[in-house]
């Protein structure tokens, strides 16, 4: 596995709500000037920038558009990152 990867974190899923909250959380936890490297990712870069602009997070924050149902965008996000926080959502019980 390589090493040294772009990003140390990657939030994918980030324009749902779950998403949002990590952003925001990763945002005041690691304030400018922290070591953690990383970026939001989704299926639209649009709604992800959306998301950005609404929580008043970083604009320079790194954004990903990988949509699921495509393989190789995908693996080049995840070969990007140390680690991937998949698709952040809440489950629903029966």
């Amino acid at each position: 596995m390589k090493q040294n990867r772009e990003f140390d974190l990657v939030v994918y899923g980030a324009s749902g709500f779950t998403g949002r909250l990590i952003a925001e959380y990763l945002t005041q936890r690691y304030a400018a000037g922290s070591e953690l490297k990383w970026a939001l990712a989704g299926r639209s870069a649009d709604k992800i920038r959306q998301v950005i602009v609404a929580a008043g997070l970083p604009e320079s924050l790194p954004v990903i558009c990988a949509d699921s149902s495509d393989g190789n965008a995908l693996r080049a996000m995840a070969e990007r990152t140390r680690v991937m926080n998949d698709r952040p959502a809440t489950t629903r019980q029966s």
